[in-house]
């Protein structure tokens, strides 16, 4: 293939982002690594924003869709019996469910994150009756209307085109800082017959912000929202898309939380390999749908059912995956306290293997991980002012190469600031 990158400007939609931030060409990647056609060798923290939590091409999961494709396995199904999609469902059950002591049907939405958002606040609305949804502020839930109506940022909101209507946004954990209190601020705006606030149908929560910038939710904040929502009769969905499969340290990022969500929207690494697969976990009760009442031609990708089940049978048939991914978090934490150490006013966000450090500014962030790209390091900002450098290394990172990233964004910070500091002089 030509080097020349011209046809990306030429051909491809303004709308292209991550390009912008890594300006070459990728064309093999391997675990945490990937590879450019210059030859050049990048470390991956962001996996596909955190789409690869079990890092690229993972040979059981690459040896088994190799293996279904050749014997002419089913390509695509629409919502047909398969054996994939059993193995896959048996798998989820048995490992994942069961164990938990989840109670949970899975309903097959289209291909990304933000179509389980999409079935779970139209189910919401068709249990209870309402339309309000209760969404948090820095929340993001997806791009389409109605889970862009739940979205917080207002550069991804300006690009609706249209009113985003049905939701009212509250204040999550802290947001306001750590005097203000969210929770009883939110209790009495539901509790006023005069604040505005419609009787919601549902309020929707990440446990830990994935572009919010990594704001994570404490466990009593959490007990507190599933408390108000069942006060009101309303739905608890919390969206596991990006802060679920493991990147908080459990499968789910709210397992010690004792809380048991309505639904819970599921996508990014669902599937194990990258490929497109979301779904809705929804409680028995509530899975008041008729046949095709909500559906989609690509809902469930019998692809992604091979490679699914592969990740959860090798990942999470016992403990000791989540018990490395204990020890990692501590590396990580450890590796950003040093970044954090080097910048005044530096602070560390999120939990688990999400986790960053908030430097005060996107401009310094973004120089930040600038320099970390051309030093062989991919990784990217979050925040409502991208001020947050944020880690979503796989899992499966090796802790070398965890160190290995981490000193290269220790340099590239370091640099950033004497540059930042003999410019100012």
């Amino acid at each position: 293939m030509p080097k020349d990158l011209s046809i990306y400007t030429r051909r491809e939609s303004e709308a292209r982002s991550y390009c912008r931030s890594f300006p070459t060409s990728f064309n093999r990647a391997k675990g945490s690594e990937m590879w450019d056609t210059d030859g050049n060798r990048y470390i991956d923290f962001l996996a596909g924003c955190s789409s690869l939590n079990y890092g690229h091409n993972d040979p059981d999961m690459q040896a088994a869709l190799i293996e279904h494709i050749q014997a002419d396995g089913i390509t695509h199904g629409l919502d047909m019996h398969t054996e994939t999609k059993q193995a896959f469902l048996a798998a989820f059950e048995d490992i994942i469910l069961k164990p938990r002591n989840m109670e949970y049907k899975v309903m097959m939405t289209g291909p990304t994150g933000t179509n389980a958002v999409e079935a779970a606040m139209k189910l919401a609305r068709k249990i209870t009756g309402r339309r309000n949804i209760v969404a948090f502020t820095n929340g993001f839930h997806g791009m389409t209307m109605g889970a862009l109506s739940c979205t917080g940022n207002a550069g991804k909101r300006a690009g609706a085109g249209a009113p985003l209507c049905g939701t009212t946004h509250m204040p999550f954990e802290d947001a306001f800082g750590a005097d203000v209190d969210s929770l009883s601020l939110i209790e009495q705006m539901l509790g006023n017959p005069s604040s505005g606030v419609d009787a919601p149908a549902a309020f929707i929560i990440e446990p830990v912000q994935g572009e919010g910038g990594l704001n994570a939710a404490s466990k009593e904040f959490m007990q507190g929202v599933a408390r108000l929502a069942k006060e009101h009769g309303a739905m608890l969905i919390v969206d596991d898309i990006q802060a679920g499969c493991g990147r908080t340290g459990t499968f789910f990022s709210f397992e010690e939380m004792g809380i048991e969500p309505d639904m819970i929207p599921l996508a990014k690494s669902f599937s194990g390999m990258g490929l497109p697969f979301a779904a809705l976990l929804l409680k028995p009760e509530h899975d008041i749908w008729k046949p095709a009442e909500h559906n989609g031609t690509f809902r469930g990708n019998t692809h992604a059912f091979v490679t699914a089940r592969v990740a959860i049978e090798k990942f999470w048939k016992d403990d000791a995956f989540q018990k490395e991914l204990a020890e990692k978090s501590v590396q990580l934490t450890s590796g950003l306290q040093a970044v954090a150490d080097e910048i005044e006013g530096a602070s560390l966000k999120g939990r688990g293997l999400m986790q960053g450090v908030d430097v005060g500014g996107g401009e310094l962030a973004g120089d930040i991980c600038a320099r970390c790209f051309e030093k062989g390091l991919i990784i990217e900002t979050s925040g409502a002012h991208d001020e947050v450098v944020k880690v979503l290394a796989p899992l499966t990172t090796s802790s070398a190469l965890l160190r290995e990233g981490l000193g290269i964004l220790l340099e590239a910070t370091r640099e950033v600031m004497s540059k930042n500091k003999m410019a100012a002089e």
